[in-house]
């Protein structure tokens, strides 16, 4: 999916490979024509002055083939004097050779002209440059050529005898020296090494020479006769082996830079490279092995489990029983702030007085001052609101009503970088220097189509077979007819493609080895042609692309293993489409419609064509992931909407009487839920309009999820408060009804809704925009739900108290039934203990009351939260693309083969800030990779960095301008940088005004060019650097100039984006860059360990080097926030235990409980962590987000049973067990039964993100809260539980006083 900006326009140079790969190295006229007759030469027939000192081999030209290529005479012959500034031009060239030669004026200047192809290459190592060029200097000129050359075969062209083949003696230490001078010098416009193109990626000497001596057809670039490289000569002989001096490319006085000579003395006392570092610290006893964390868990367990049995052993298992278990309070304010204590329950005699205004209790309540205000304060507004619930009703719906205008501005975002990138990114802030600065990485159009495999085959088939290329040729003629249109306009790929060079779209596909065009699939010679180009896809011209470019294999196949491309099983198509910055922009507007036309081809026409092949295809376009986004938004309005009616059908039951009788129809609440999930609506519409009136954008999530989070929120507490209304005596009036039920259930509500307010509101504090609005609006949502219940829903439950009194019909108020004498209440009665109530009064309390299942409770419990903190180590940091799409998405099957076939990584970019070209200035020498380059130089540092892959995630070393352009510069590059006699640029020898081939005229010894000259001669550098003039003057003239065969080193295409040119007359580049790759990524991790390395990498860099440099990538925005995830995560968790502590101390005014209720909501926290491991869930601003949320929802498991459990009477375990009798069902039926229906509901959602961080963590949280809450609490508040409110006095009068403390 990856391409290479500058790497894809870097392939204009490749006009160069043409010419530059093997033929520019047999610089001694080797490259010829067609022969007519080829005859071996007998070495038994050859006279002994053939091979002796002053006696040449082959000397003069004796005829040229059809392309004009000149062929050597096989005829020995003296070696000649050279005339002293012919002997100076072979000095200048070939400094080993001196006195006689054995070659003509015009063998020279063809071996300049073919050299100096080659010196761009090499020109950055010296001594490679040098051993290479005597390496040919020898075989052309040496006056000793027939001591080491012997022709082997002579062929018949024009009527002359020409050379057909040789035999060249060279000693194993020169071939060996050549080779390992010149194996590690980079070719930097295609990240890699030249020896790839100039010895076929050679791996010794003896392959290296094997390459350069094949026999290659007509028109093809190599040898026109085989040259067979001999390290021994047969005895006896009278051959020698060629053995000039041989340099290495550590020699000082020929010094070759760390990237091109690791091995250079200079460089080999740098640091190495550091191996890949091992994150997991481990243990070994005997033959177990085990992570040093999970090994101190198990310590650590065991220690407790040793303590805890110690102290289970000698604690006491009876408390001193200091109330009759008969007595069950429940709290009652009168209207003149006393607190009495009303039994549930009839007592014996019968003492309660009509409407409860004295009861006969002898028991006391003590109250904090905050607590006494807020229990005041419910009695007093429960009174309120059952004396005027039309008010109150009003009002609260008013308020929301216009919080709901807003809504006119309504709008849902969807753009990806809008959605996941922060404000304030560093990644999003250089992403826009990169864009603005340099140019915007451009957008991607992509086809994949890979085989299957078929019956038990375990590997697919290979993809390159003439069916499946007919096929991929039928494919891109529609492609290539698909129109769209945009404001009037036809839009077609050629109007919207990059096109490097010329009108042809640089498409990455294999088509491009038959130029795209399909009647040169059988004259190219079908498919053997591709496997040919594979192999030699970077010198072979019949090779190259349509934009004359080679065409890497591993771009546009996938599925292969190594090099061996021809067994790849996919062929990856890349469209490159030009991209703008503004997303406004016109450019921008036409490909968009393009791209919607291309998913619509491939969807409606491509994918069954495929399949019919027994194929399988994806496919994306830039626009890809957007517009699935806003597919997405209404994908599951279906899942949400059932969700929503199945939680209204339990609110209905659950609200209404369990017991069923003929008055059903009276007592069900089936009017009052459905007012109470309007209310819900009501508060979720409230607060989008709200922040949508302030221009706060909202996303799918939020329209999806926060009203089913609201509803499971809001639904626990309109179960609490209306079973508090039903355990009140019907005697009393329905005032003081609602004002008891309110002072009992009020306080652990109101402490229960701030803790999910604090705890939503906590995650704004993450930085990925869609967690952070949804936090807002979540935070809000549940404010005003929390405000609706505790008004609008109890002026409801007041109106379905009178209805049911006035024995009015639910659901329909008009009908009135007569009463019945048996039934005189069916409103809010329910006298007798439902079936939940029962079990846990008589089951599920004392259970857990038993000694030995208090300790299995807790070790159990004990173990899963140490267990689950080993686990949550091994959580992966993350967001798959494909889990925010929904499950039918074609991206789906996209991305699943990008990961599996792709064997490219992402361009990496260094950037350089400020860049100082001036001769003053060290920046040169710190930047560049060539020779007197400082060893510590940022390319250096990079191509060292490339050595280590697994570890910096750095594929290959880095393609730089500046090194390029100082070569271009260099007086030895003389096809390169020059000038006509006015001072103005002259292009290469082979380009115009040079040579015009369409005209016949390519001479440069005539025409317009004939008196160019270099730039510079070595005296006009400093140092062998340019000045700051020279720098400034000649840095347009490389940027513009094209790459050929005389001169590789041209900067147009390849370097056109990389320098920003704007205000650089001053002597600083604002902004330059160096493109590499990055190794192949495919999980979550390596992105995320990809973007550290780099930013770790810069950041040593720019502080040794003094520079502003970082590293970009065009998946950089995304990945930024995970680098320090776990940081953002544990951080904003304690923010929220913290709040939600400070909130419980201070309306229960007991550190005992609220240290209680934090060690539980911790446990369950980290429990659920635990089970995000074990579920693969990873961790990432939505499950931060989500785990925030868990703590504000996990309160309502404790919060109501640790209210109970304060306010009980008797020793602990009596106290826990009339809690859970209490507040046990509620808990179970309104907390964890609501939240279990609607969430279950949510595991068809078509939305991957909503069935693993919706269905999946809130299932989980459900039942760890369930379970902590109802099995884990009641345990520890029955054994370490806080000391009970409920004080005994004896002396005290009837009507007990309220003590505040």
């Amino acid at each position: 999916m990856f391409l290479n900006r500058g790497g894809m326009a870097c392939r204009l140079r490749f006009r160069i490979s043409i010419f530059l790969l093997q033929m520019i190295f047999f610089v001694t006229m080797l490259i010829g024509g067609e022969a007519d007759l080829s005859v071996p030469v007998r070495s038994a027939s050859t006279s002994e002055e053939r091979h002796s000192e002053e006696y040449c081999a082959m000397y003069d030209i004796c005829g040229a083939r059809s392309d004009g290529k000149v062929l050597n005479c096989p005829y020995g012959s003296p070696s000649v004097k050279p005339d002293e500034l012919f002997s100076e031009k072979i000095q200048s060239l070939c400094p080993t050779i001196s006195g006689n030669v054995c070659c003509t004026e015009a063998q020279f200047e063809t071996l300049r002209s073919q050299v100096q192809q080659a010196i761009p290459l090499f020109v950055g190592c010296p001594a490679c440059l040098r051993n290479f060029l005597n390496l040919f200097c020898e075989l052309s000129c040496s006056p000793r050529q027939s001591l080491f050359i012997n022709v082997t075969s002579i062929a018949e062209v024009g009527g002359k005898m020409t050379v057909d083949g040789i035999d060249y003696f060279v000693t194993e230490k020169f071939g060996k020296g050549l080779y390992d001078s010149c194996k590690d010098v980079k070719f930097g416009t295609m990240n890699t090494r030249a020896i790839d193109f100039v010895g076929g990626g050679a791996k010794s000497s003896e392959e290296f020479f094997a390459f350069l001596g094949q026999k290659v057809g007509p028109g093809i670039p190599g040898s026109p006769y085989s040259i067979n490289f001999k390290a021994n000569t047969d005895k006896p002989s009278q051959m020698e082996l060629m053995n000039v001096s041989v340099y290495s490319c550590g020699d000082t006085s020929l010094g070759c830079s760390c990237g091109d000579c690791p091995s250079s003395p200079a460089c080999s006392s740098l640091e190495p490279p550091s191996p890949p570092k091992s994150n997991a610290c481990t243990i070994r006893i005997w033959s177990l092995k085990s992570s040093c964390i999970d090994f101190s868990i198990t310590i650590l367990y065991v220690i407790f489990i040793s303590a805890f049995l110690g102290w289970a052993l000698f604690h006491p298992t009876r408390e001193r029983r200091r109330f009759s278990a008969r007595e069950e309070p429940l709290l009652n304010i009168g209207d003149d702030g006393e607190v009495n204590s009303v039994n549930l329950e009839e007592n014996e005699n019968g003492a309660t007085k009509e409407h409860g205004v004295h009861l006969t209790l002898r028991n006391g309540v003590q109250l904090s001052t905050i607590q006494g205000y807020i229990a005041s304060f419910y009695r007093n507004y429960g009174a309120w609101v059952a004396r005027n619930p039309i008010l109150v009703l009003c009002t609260s719906l008013s308020i929301v009503l216009i919080l709901c205008v807003g809504l006119v501005r309504f709008k849902v975002e969807t753009r990806p970088e809008k959605l996941w990138v922060g404000h304030g990114s560093k990644a999003a802030a250089e992403k826009q220097f990169f864009d603005s600065h340099l140019a915007p990485f451009y957008r991607i159009e992509q086809l994949i189509i890979a085989t299957k495999p078929s019956g038990r085959q375990s590997t697919a088939p290979r993809i390159v077979t003439e069916d499946n290329i007919l096929l991929l040729f039928d494919i891109q003629n529609k492609v290539n007819e698909l129109v769209a249109n945009y404001s009037g306009s036809v839009v077609s790929l050629t109007d919207i493609c990059l096109k490097p060079l010329g009108e042809d779209c640089a498409t990455q596909s294999i088509l491009q080895y038959f130029k795209m065009d399909p009647e040169n699939f059988d004259e190219y010679g079908g498919v053997e042609h591709v496997e040919y180009c594979l192999q030699h896809y970077t010198s072979t011209e019949t090779c190259f692309s349509a934009f004359k470019a080679p065409l890497d294999p591993s771009t546009s196949l996938g599925g292969f293993v190594g090099n061996n491309y021809s067994e790849a099983s996919a062929f990856v198509v890349t469209y490159p489409v030009n991209n703008a910055i503004d997303d406004v922009g016109d450019e921008n507007g036409k490909a968009i419609a393009w791209e919607k036309a291309f998913v619509k081809l491939a969807k409606e026409e491509l994918l069954p064509l495929v399949q019919s092949k027994n194929l399988t295809l994806s496919f994306s376009s830039e626009s890809s992931i957007e517009e699935e986004l806003k597919r997405e938004s209404t994908a599951d309005v279906l899942t949400i909407a059932v969700s929503y009616l199945v939680m209204f059908a339990y609110i209905s039951v659950a609200l209404g009487d369990s017991n069923i009788s003929s008055s059903f129809y009276l007592s069900s609440k089936v009017l009052l839920g459905l007012s109470g999930v309007l209310l819900v609506v009501l508060s979720v519409l409230g607060s989008v309009g709200f922040f949508s009136a302030l221009g706060v954008k909202s996303t799918l999530i939020i329209m999806e999820v926060i009203p089913f989070l609201v509803l499971a929120v809001g639904v626990d507490n309109m179960c609490i408060l209306v079973h508090a209304v039903k355990r009140q005596p019907f005697e009393l009036t329905l005032e003081e009804r609602i004002s008891n039920a309110l002072v009992e259930v009020g306080p652990s509500i109101t402490l229960a809704s701030l803790s999910e307010i604090l705890a939503f509101a906590v995650g704004t504090f993450v930085p990925m925009p869609a967690c952070r609005v949804f936090s807002m609006f979540a935070a809000l949502a549940v404010f005003l739900d929390f405000i609706l219940q505790l008004s609008a829903f109890v002026a409801l439950i007041v109106f379905d108290i009178r209805r049911a009194e006035n024995h009015r019909v639910d659901c329909f108020p008009c009908i009135k039934v007569p009463p019945r004498s048996d039934e005189p209440n069916q409103g809010f009665n329910q006298r007798r203990l439902g079936l939940l109530s029962r079990y846990m009064k008589d089951v599920h309390a004392p259970l857990l009351g038993l000694w030995g299942v208090k300790i299995a409770v807790v070790i159990i419990f004990v173990g899963l939260t140490l267990g689950s903190i080993a686990l949550s180590t091994k959580i992966e940091v993350g967001l798959e693309q494909k889990i925010v799409l929904p499950r039918d998405s074609y991206l789906q099957g996209y991305f699943d083969d990008l990961a599996e076939y792709l064997r490219i990584g992402p361009p990496l970019y260094f950037v350089v800030k400020d860049y100082n070209y001036s001769s003053k200035s060290r920046h040169t020498n710190q930047l560049c990779s060539i020779s007197q380059c400082d060893s510590n130089s940022l390319l250096n540092e990079i191509s060292r960095a490339s050595l280590t892959p697994e570890l910096n995630y750095i594929a290959k070393p880095a393609a730089s301008w500046l090194d390029d352009f100082l070569v271009w510069l260099s007086p030895e590059a003389f096809g390169c940088c020059r000038k006509f006699t006015n001072g103005s640029y002259c292009p290469p020898d082979d380009q115009p005004p040079c040579c015009i081939p369409d005209e016949g005229f390519c001479d440069a010894s005539e025409g317009v060019c004939q008196d160019c000259t270099t730039c510079f001669h070595h005296s006009d550098l400093v140092a062998g650097r340019p000045t700051t003039v020279q720098f400034r003057e000649k840095l347009p003239w490389f940027l513009n100039s094209l790459p050929s065969a005389d001169c590789a080193k041209g900067g147009h295409g390849a370097y056109t984006n990389s320098v920003n040119l704007n205000g650089y007359e001053s002597g600083i580049i604002k902004a330059s860059e160096f493109r590499s790759y990055h190794t192949p990524l495919n999980k979550q991790g390596d992105y995320v360990n990809a973007l550290r390395a780099a930013k770790e990498f810069c950041s040593k860099i720019s502080d040794s080097l003094k520079m502003d440099i970082f590293p970009y990538s065009v998946f950089y925005i995304f990945f930024e926030q995970y680098l320090d995830i776990w940081k953002t995560a544990l951080m904003n968790i304690a923010i929220a235990l913290g709040a939600i502590f400070i909130v419980s101390l201070v309306i229960t005014s007991c550190l005992w409980s609220s240290g209680i209720i934090i060690l539980v909501l911790a446990m369950i926290i980290i429990d659920l962590m635990g089970v995000m491991a074990i579920l693969n869930i990873q961790l990432n601003a939505v499950s931060v987000v989500n785990i925030l949320m868990s703590i504000g929802i996990a309160v309502e498991f404790c919060v109501h049973l640790v209210h109970a459990f304060s306010v009980s009477c008797g020793d602990r375990s009596q106290r826990a067990r009339e809690a859970l009798t209490t507040m046990g069902a509620s808990v179970f039926s309104g907390i964890t039964l609501t939240k279990l229906v609607g969430v279950i509901v949510l595991c068809f959602a078509k939305s991957e993100i909503f069935v693993i961080y919706y269905f999946q963590m809130y299932l989980a949280l459900v039942i760890i809260g369930f379970l902590h809450g109802l099995v884990f609490l009641p345990v520890i508040l029955s054994m370490i539980g806080p000391p009970s409110r409920y004080s005994v006095q004896d002396d005290a009068p009837i009507e007990t006083e309220l003590h505040v403390s």
